[in-house]
């Protein structure tokens, strides 16, 4: 069965997934150019992201996005097991938003000058870059758009959550926006960043409920930073504890 699901992943199901992302890349690239990187740019990418869990037969699972308003402006915070983390929160998060990602990924063909000119914020290794990165993060948040950072900064190597960076809670702090964990499982069998292929196996999100600005009041970043890491390690499965 293993073999046979290769066989169609590299056949059939990548194929498809280079032909929709070129051409979802080009039409959010056009429609930013024409003034729309809000609407076409969160809705093709979420419904590719759908497609690529289809295609790939990835089972899916949500849970709590009840506990999140659509007319909320958020920073969502969440782990980051692989590389199919970007198309379960964009496909099923439910809720528009900008993503803050790697520098290196604006070099992707496409892919890289679609996320650039629909909003989504890259930072850099440098400390100009950082600086740059913090101004526009606070001008998308402070327009009433949400974000989705990965605090640990990069893909995990063993399935097991790394410390966290505290830019993002910084920066929520700042703007006085709720934080919104994320808890992701499965995502790292399925294509981690020492993988060669894709492996089929179910995927899941956690919503968890916000913690608003007054809960945060007084309360150094430290321990609000430990708060958010328990809150997401805790409904990790077992084996990535």
């Amino acid at each position: 069965m293993n073999i046979l699901y290769k066989l169609y992943s590299f056949l059939i199901a990548l194929p498809l997934f280079l032909v929709v992302t070129i051409v979802v890349a080009i039409c959010v690239t056009i429609a930013a150019f024409c003034g729309d990187s809000v609407y076409i740019g969160y809705y093709l990418p979420k419904w590719w992201s759908r497609f690529t869990l289809w295609v790939f037969l990835i089972p899916v699972k949500t849970e709590g996005k009840q506990l999140i308003d659509a007319h909320q402006s958020y920073v969502f915070l969440a782990n980051h097991q692989g590389y199919f983390d970007i198309f379960l929160i964009y496909g099923y998060l439910g809720h528009n938003f900008k993503w803050m990602m790697k520098e290196y990924l604006r070099k992707i063909p496409f892919v890289g000058l679609a996320c650039e000119k629909s909003g989504h914020i890259y930072v850099g290794d440098s400390r100009a870059s950082m600086q740059k990165t913090v101004v526009q993060a606070q001008e998308t948040l402070r327009e009433g758009m949400s974000m989705v950072i990965f605090p640990e900064g990069t893909r995990t190597h063993n399935g097991q959550m790394g410390e966290f960076k505290k830019g993002a809670f910084t920066l929520a702090n700042e703007i006085g926006l709720p934080i919104v964990p994320l808890t992701i499982n499965g995502s790292f069998d399925i294509f981690s960043r020492n993988a060669y292929s894709v492996t089929r196996h179910p995927i899941s999100l956690t919503v968890h409920r916000p913690i608003i600005a007054e809960d945060r009041k007084g309360k150094p970043t430290r321990i609000l930073m430990q708060e958010v890491f328990d809150v997401i390690h805790g409904d990790l499965e077992e084996k990535y504890q």
